[in-house]
């Protein structure tokens, strides 16, 4: 195992605090003896003010006060050297001192206080987001998957977007989705799909089953909810992805097209009727149509969220997500997945309208060929056929 040698990160920063204290004191310094050796009529007293201005800016409310105590003894000093403390003069100088050195501890306290608030609210959402969105295995069977999720808000890392994999005999099965709304009820209709989906995934429902039931789970909630949004819904797609099958199933409830790289093309992969999205009604198996496409190997499946394609620039146009991936050809999906969440920050200046989540997949170019029997039905059309 490797050590990591040097100092831990509060080592560093406890030196690098304790060094730089060395300019408000040095500046005191300076002050007092120039202010003292300089005549009556001139006073450079009031600059000790930015000693303790300066010390806020790297040390916390202790060493601030103490350095801003130091500046008004200082002033105190040089009041003896000219006309004594009992001048109008000095003593205005010396309350002036005082009490921005009382406020600048203050707020170097105030803020100090915040960075903990802060830094407690962003390990709870750390925590949050390692129950609601588990880190996606890099390998299921044969196939490869690398994920990103880039949350909108600025102090977050989660949000209403969700996805989940399961192995499952001979395969993996998937849902992505995306929760209408934002804040902590879009979280909490996430997490219930997210636990849906966990739960039920043993149970060896067929796709068209998963889905009806992620969607009657999401009814179920929002109406049991305590302040229900009677417009709450989920777009999501369910798949299944077989390790060693050229093909793959999905069913798709009101959810952007996934996309597949093939080559230098860029396919969507749109179903002839969409589901509707879930949580409107309740819905049952036979509600559900499933459709069957060509997975190749080599072949690149990315499934991703709204965020991604409504993302805009400064001159309010679209990503052009399909272009992209198409200039890019990138088809690893770990550097894909990569190249994409850093273009989209960059196309966007950093600031996302919507929670966005991205997820590739792929299968080696070695995997074996299904067994014939699995995959009788096998589909005619290169990308797209209705599974019976």
């Amino acid at each position: 195992m490797r050590v990591r040698k040097g100092l831990p990160r509060s080592g560093r920063s406890w030196l690098l605090s304790h060094g730089l204290v060395a300019i408000p004191l040095a500046l005191i310094a300076v002050v007092t003896v120039l202010d003292i050796s300089a005549p009556t009529s001139i006073h450079l007293g009031p600059f000790l003010v930015a000693a303790p201005a300066i010390t806020a800016s790297f040390a916390g409310p202790g060493l601030t006060g103490a350095i801003g105590a130091l500046a008004v003894a200082a002033q105190i000093l040089i009041g003896q050297f000219h006309g004594g403390l009992m001048t109008a003069n000095h003593q205005a100088q010396i309350a002036a001192l005082l009490v921005i050195s009382v406020l600048v501890t203050l707020f170097r306290y105030a803020r100090d206080r915040h960075e903990r608030q802060l830094t407690q609210v962003r390990s709870v959402a750390a925590a949050a987001q390692q129950v609601l969105l588990w880190p996606l295995p890099r390998r299921i069977g044969r196939l490869r998957i690398e994920s990103a999720y880039i949350s909108a808000e600025a102090e977050a890392e989660i949000g209403g977007d969700l996805y989940g994999a399961v192995p499952v005999p001979g395969g993996a099965r998937l849902v992505i989705g995306d929760v209408r709304g934002k804040g902590l009820a879009a979280i909490g209709e996430a997490a219930a799909l997210v636990g849906a989906f966990r739960g039920s995934a043993y149970r060896h429902l067929s796709l068209a089953g998963m889905a009806a039931h992620l969607g009657n789970s999401v009814f179920w909630n929002l109406a049991h909810a305590p302040e229900e949004d009677p417009e709450s819904f989920v777009t999501a797609l369910v798949l299944d992805v077989p390790d060693t099958g050229p093909f793959l199933r999905m069913v798709n409830c009101g959810h952007p097209p996934p996309l597949m790289l093939r080559g230098d093309k860029v396919l969507p992969l749109e179903v002839a009727e969409p589901a509707i999205p879930l949580g409107l009604k309740t819905l049952s198996e036979s509600d559900y149509e499933v459709e069957t496409f060509t997975f190749e190997p080599d072949d690149v499946l990315l499934l991703y969220t709204d965020g991604v394609m409504e993302t805009r620039n400064r001159d309010g146009v679209f990503y052009p997500l399909a272009d992209r991936l198409a200039s890019w050809n990138d088809r690893d999906p770990a550097s894909l997945v990569r190249r994409l969440h850093d273009d989209l920050l960059q196309y966007a200046d950093g600031n996302l309208g919507d929670d966005a989540a991205m997820i590739a997949i792929t299968r080696p170019a070695d995997a074996e060929q299904p067994d014939a029997r699995a995959w009788a039905d096998r589909p005619s059309s290169p990308l797209r056929h209705r599974a019976p």
